[in-house]
């Protein structure tokens, strides 16, 4: 029967002892093979035991990495999914105008609740605003809305993509060498 009171024991492996590996004897096992104080047993286990803990506080550390990247990735995905579906209430909102990317729209709400878009900003309008202002946006090229609250910060964003682009481009042309058969010339030439 199994012993209810489990201790916390660990095996240590010790290295084969071969006195003659493939039959040929190469050295002399009672030289070679030292004979060592149980003390030395009980240094190896605890030193496997510390291992074993290394590796479980490398592994915890390298999970709990992974645990935040997961839980960055899913508010990313949050803000994603809120983004698409206003871009999407914003498309299908009433408009009697083909909308043009880069232009900026400003969307009102009817005292019936239909949305519309117009080209006319409430200080256009003046006091004679006819209706409840919700809010500015700029469509932008890859057919997403800017509200106007974000424009400079987006407006940063697509700048400092432009001056990557430009300098690597800038890089690519200035270095540019044309391979013909082996032969590696400038273009310059």
């Amino acid at each position: 029967m199994d012993n209810p009171a489990k201790t916390n024991t660990m095996a240590v492996q010790l290295v084969e002892s071969n006195e003659a590996p493939g039959g040929v004897q190469l050295v002399n096992s009672r030289r070679t093979n030292k004979q060592s104080s149980p003390m030395d047993l009980v240094e190896l286990a605890s030193s496997i035991q510390q291992a074993d803990e290394f590796v479980k506080a490398t592994a915890g550390s390298k999970l709990t990495v992974i645990a935040d990247q997961i839980r960055y990735l899913q508010e990313q995905a949050r803000k994603a999914l809120k983004e698409a579906q206003r871009d999407n209430i914003i498309h299908h909102a009433a408009c009697n105008m083909v909308k043009k990317p880069g232009t900026l729209y400003y969307m009102y709400e009817r005292e019936s609740g239909q949305k519309y878009m117009s080209i006319l900003s409430p200080e256009d309008w003046g006091s004679s605003c006819p209706h409840e202002f919700v809010g500015a946006y700029k469509l932008e090229f890859d057919m997403s809305w800017t509200p106007i609250e974000e424009m400079e910060k987006r407006t940063e964003q697509f700048a400092l993509i432009d001056r990557l682009l430009t300098s690597n481009q800038k890089s690519i042309s200035d270095s540019a060498t044309v391979t013909v058969l082996g032969e590696e010339k400038s273009e310059k030439s």
